[in-house]
């Protein structure tokens, strides 16, 4: 019996090719990573902050290098690595165009996903006069680790203002694709981008 698989963790695999370099930044417990390396034998690394995250990471055998994102990534070279992730860690930083050049200029292609504050739900809660909570955004607005939220909309303007070119992009609500209307309708958006320059 096949075990299940992410839809995010599916659609993020098509656009790796099989044994390239593979970098997650802001990596949590390795389960990407773990996963990642076992359909398309990749070379993989992980970045992360939190002490028991690193351990889950150690513990499932994967390389992994404790460090604060918003130091950036002067560890890694240009064009050091085929692939750079940024899987669901981009609400989560202060510096935002900082990092999202680092990883443009870490890897030769970049995948960014971050749920998206335009869903429909979210929608009606702040028109009901309440911050969200959902899958996408689990957290009461006192403790959530999240310093920003963003749409696909805001995300694609910005990408274009900072010189990234979108290579290809998935939407996800539920674990399907959303192929219309998707800053209404998506709850988790998933980017390939690269550098323009």
């Amino acid at each position: 019996m096949t075990p299940h698989i992410r839809a995010d963790f599916a659609a993020i695999a098509d656009w790796i090719a099989p044994h390239s370099s593979l970098l997650d930044v802001g990596c949590g417990d390795g389960e990407f990573l773990e996963f990642i390396q076992g359909v398309k034998q990749v070379k993989t690394y992980g970045v992360e902050i939190a002490d028991q995250s690193v351990l889950a990471c150690v513990a499932r055998g994967l390389n992994v290098i404790q460090q604060d994102l918003e130091g950036g990534l002067a560890l890694f070279e240009d064009k050091s690595f085929d692939t750079v992730i940024l899987s669901q860690t981009l609400q989560t930083i202060h510096q935002t165009e900082k990092i999202l050049h680092e990883v443009a200029r870490v890897g030769k292609e970049c995948v960014v996903s971050f749920p998206n504050f335009a869903h429909w739900s979210h929608r009606i809660d702040v028109f009901m006069g309440r911050m969200p909570i959902s899958k996408s955004l689990p957290y009461q607005w006192y403790d959530t680790p999240n310093v920003r939220v963003l749409t696909i909309a805001d995300f694609e303007l910005l990408a274009n203002q900072i010189g990234l070119t979108i290579l290809d992009r998935v939407v996800l609500d539920g674990g399907k694709r959303v192929n219309w209307c998707s800053n209404l309708l998506g709850s988790l958006a998933i980017y390939r981008v690269c550098s323009s320059k």
